[in-house]
């Protein structure tokens, strides 16, 4: 299964799902989420995939979500985001309980909803150039993508906070020793190696890994719950005083002057 936005290719027993707006970085708009939905469901119903790699193409893995999309929307953009974020956490949600083990070969940057699809897999490799940056907040907006429930669980609750509010940029070296990426390869070797896994993987118990996948997604709570909560909170954010202006400047690369008061 392939679609502009994201293509599917199955090496044996392994789909590598790549991000493919490489002229946007990666940036998520409506029609990526719906396209990821679909290759989630499609890795998951295919019993002839045992593993899975998930990249992005060109220089960046995936910068978030695609901000101009959402500022074209004269009307109804909390409609829009509202919408995105239910097709993007369901994918989400597919791949964490799959019992494909899911790898992720970060290259370049990932930012916003970029992190929380890197946090989302069970395994992590990144390029020794890769960076990592939150940028909600910059822009007025709050956490999607499950970062707001992933990222305390995986690097702590003050790191957390540090990445989401203060919006850090982790270097691939400080991701590594934060618990956000397992390996940091050379860039020329990223997606050698996270196929290299994979194809491991793919060698081994496929229906104890995905029992495995889900006693450990049990264990953490309720990850989905979380994300609807993120969906909705996000969608009020956008259409908001602050969320205005920092989408506006953002594009128009200037620093947002932020209002008095914000919506809960």
């Amino acid at each position: 299964m392939s679609t502009p936005s994201v293509q599917v290719e199955t090496r044996g027993a392994v789909a590598l799902v790549m991000l493919n707006r490489p002229e946007s970085a990666n940036t998520l708009n409506l029609e990526m989420a719906m396209d990821l939905l679909a290759a989630a469901l499609a890795c998951a119903r295919d019993a002839s995939v045992r593993a899975v790699v998930l990249t992005g193409a060109g220089r960046n893995f995936c910068f978030g979500g695609d901000l101009r999309a959402m500022a074209s929307r004269e009307t109804g953009a909390d409609d829009y985001i509202r919408e995105l974020t239910t097709y993007l956490h369901s994918a989400i949600a597919h791949f964490t309980r799959m019992d494909a083990p899911v790898i992720a070969a970060v290259n370049g940057t990932a930012a916003g909803a970029g992190v929380g699809l890197m946090a989302m897999a069970d395994l992590a490799v990144c390029a020794a150039n890769s960076k990592f940056n939150l940028a909600y907040t910059a822009a007025g907006l709050t956490p999607d993508g499950g970062t707001s429930f992933l990222l305390p669980r995986i690097v702590g609750a003050r790191r957390a906070m540090e990445l989401l509010i203060l919006n850090r940029t982790l270097l691939a070296s400080e991701a590594l020793s934060w618990g956000l990426v397992n390996e940091v390869v050379a860039e020329d070797q990223l997606l050698a190696r996270a196929l290299a896994i994979a194809e491991q993987l793919a060698q081994g118990a496929s229906g104890a890994y995905g029992a495995t996948k889900r006693l450990l997604a049990h264990s953490l709570g309720a990850f989905e719950s979380q994300m609807i909560l993120e969906s909705e909170t996000i969608a009020r954010h956008a259409v908001g005083g602050e969320g205005a202006e920092g989408i506006a400047a953002f594009l128009a690369k200037r620093k947002p002057q932020f209002p008095g008061k914000s919506p809960r």
